[in-house]
């Protein structure tokens, strides 16, 4: 161990989401739509086209940002009661169903909560880093989680077991094991929930300071794939990932790379990532650099709690920030809490748009209805735009509730659909807007 500790030294010193309360609905087959969201076709949907609108600036503080980011390495606790940790047995006493659509039975979170091990509750409490892209699972299990799926808006693919995910190569913080071993409960820089225990490795608190004291790169780029020294393959990239520099030449950085050996123990590796993904330090915040990271999310679509590899609202705009240097929470109405906030909620439509447009820095404020949030870009043919990832419009057609899907993110109005026949004005994001917030005060 003293040699490993030894190269590790040298290598490192050189160098959204809360869902909305659910109502009575009654689900539209989304397999026939055969309208389209006319402004998503009229309203340019190349970031270049908003970025101009971008005030050139350091947005964010890298001291404080690695500070956040490696909170994880720096506990020595976890940072949740036991009975915070449980909170997703609340389904247990709702009408619930799972991956057949077919009511989940009591002896379904009876078995996981055996499993669970909490009376090991935070007696482990050991540094390790995430291996590959992982799901932070609410319960040790991989099975879903879903309401009523004959209701618009629930079903898939709101599992809501799924807390978020997390990159590959992340620092987090080991409460305990789950009785089979399979699951652990961690905490990290950004959330809490069980991952698959295969797929971290615990790291000696000597090697985690070293890789704090190291200088960063940052991912730009989503689904690139990064190999070890020998050509291995390990994960692939996504943007808002930070990994420690030991070298650098024309072309490439190299970077140190975590895997896990059969003894599973920590493996430290090389890997040389193209300077055309990835920047040393954090990025000037300018109509060039956003307009890239924005191209980059706009290749994914949506993802509820980050599923699939994919992004929903919040974690869109947090990652979208990060590659900038600028620390968001990981949830919608946290996120809304930052800087200096407006209340809109007393306003009409007329004015809550009015007020965003005359007060609104584009690129620096969202916007925030419950359960959901998005940025606030400039204007389009004296229309608010903002960028939102979205899983769908709200329609209604005798009084029962649809979705019309989207799916993606997208520059929109406050009321994207509203050319729908069955658009639901009373539940646009202009009408339930209740706040707006710029992140630098």
């Amino acid at each position: 161990m003293n040699y490993i500790y030894s190269v590790v030294a040298v290598m490192l010193l050189s160098g959204c989401a809360q869902k909305v309360e659910v109502t009575q609905e009654k689900k539209i087959d989304t397999a026939q739509q055969k309208e389209i969201v006319q402004e998503l076709v009229e309203i340019p949907q190349k970031p270049s086209f908003y970025t101009s609108g971008v005030q050139e600036k350091k947005l964010g503080d890298i001291e404080l940002f690695i500070g956040k980011y490696f909170r994880a390495w720096n506990i020595d606790k976890i940072s949740i009661t036991q009975e915070q940790a449980k909170w997703a047995y609340v389904y247990d006493n709702n009408k619930s169903y799972g991956y057949t659509l077919q009511p989940i039975t009591k002896s379904f979170f009876q078995t996981i909560d055996e499993n669970s091990n909490y009376e090991a509750f935070s007696t482990l409490n050991r540094y390790a880093v995430t291996l590959k892209l992982l799901n932070v699972r609410a319960l040790p299990t991989d099975k879903p989680v879903f309401l009523d799926p004959s209701k618009a808006g629930e079903g898939y693919p709101f599992d809501y077991l799924q807390n978020t995910s997390i990159a590959p190569n992340k620092p987090i913080f080991v409460s305990h094991y789950s009785k089979d071993k399979k699951w652990v409960f961690i905490e990290s820089s950004f959330g809490f929930g069980w991952v698959k225990a295969k797929d971290i490795v615990f790291i000696d608190q000597k090697y985690t300071l070293l890789w704090q004291k190291a200088q960063q790169i940052f991912l730009l780029k989503d689904n690139e794939t990064i190999y070890d020294q020998n050509g291995n393959y390990l994960f692939d990239s996504r943007v808002g990932m930070m990994l420690p520099l030991i070298d650098e030449d024309e072309k490439s950085y190299t970077v140190l790379s975590v895997a896990k050996s059969k003894e599973n123990e920590p493996l430290f590796l090389h890997s040389k990532i193209s300077k055309e993904i990835a920047h040393k330090g954090i990025l000037d915040f300018n109509s060039d650099n956003v307009a890239v990271i924005m191209n980059e999310l706009q290749k994914g679509k949506y993802g509820w709690g980050g599923i699939y590899g994919q992004r929903d609202c919040s974690s869109t705009l947090r990652d979208l920030y990060t590659p900038f240097g600028l620390w968001l929470p990981r949830n919608s109405s946290v996120q809304s809490s930052i800087g200096d906030v407006k209340k809109l909620d007393l306003l009409s439509n007329e004015e809550k748009e009015l007020f965003i447009k005359e007060k609104g820095i584009p690129f620096e404020t969202l916007v925030y209805k419950k359960g959901h949030i998005a940025l606030y870009v400039g204007t389009y043919n004296d229309q608010a735009i903002i960028f939102q990832n979205v899983w769908g419009v709200k329609t209604k057609k005798d009084e029962n509730e649809g979705r019309f899907l989207i799916a993606k993110p997208v520059f929109s109005t406050l009321e994207v659909g509203k050319n729908l026949k069955e658009f639901d004005p009373d539940a646009s994001m202009l009408s339930k807007l209740q706040s707006i917030n710029h992140l630098l005060e």
